[in-house]
């Protein structure tokens, strides 16, 4: 297993612990859509950390709303973790990253002048 420092050195941008509200649809295992109102609780500029009650396979595609911005984009599942308490956390990645999906400043990015 990757050791923490191994995984900080590999990672692309700075992940931001914060709470921003997001809607989440996806395919069920049968082809159902499924969808969720729920918060992203850490982003980066390529993905995201979203807790839903529902567990999408692994590399499935789901799409995802700001609930601020009310912009869509698709992300790609990455990890999948049940928490125990009937949620799943999931690590999702952009699959083609804007600017700045998450609307926030990111620790050591400069603002445009």
């Amino acid at each position: 297993m990757a050791t923490a420092r191994a995984m900080l050195e590999r990672r692309r941008s700075s992940r931001v612990a914060i709470r921003i509200p997001v809607k989440v649809f996806s395919n069920g295992h049968q082809g159902q859509p499924l969808n969720a109102t729920t918060e992203a609780v850490a982003v980066s500029r390529y993905g995201a950390l979203i807790r839903v009650p529902f567990s999408p396979a692994l590399g499935s595609r789901i799409e995802v709303l700001n609930g601020l911005s009310q912009e869509m984009r698709e992300f790609r599942v990455i990890r999948v973790d049940a928490t125990g308490d009937g949620l799943y956390e999931l690590g999702v990645e952009i699959l083609y990253p804007t600017r700045n999906f998450w609307g926030i400043q990111f620790p050591g990015e400069r603002r445009p002048a």
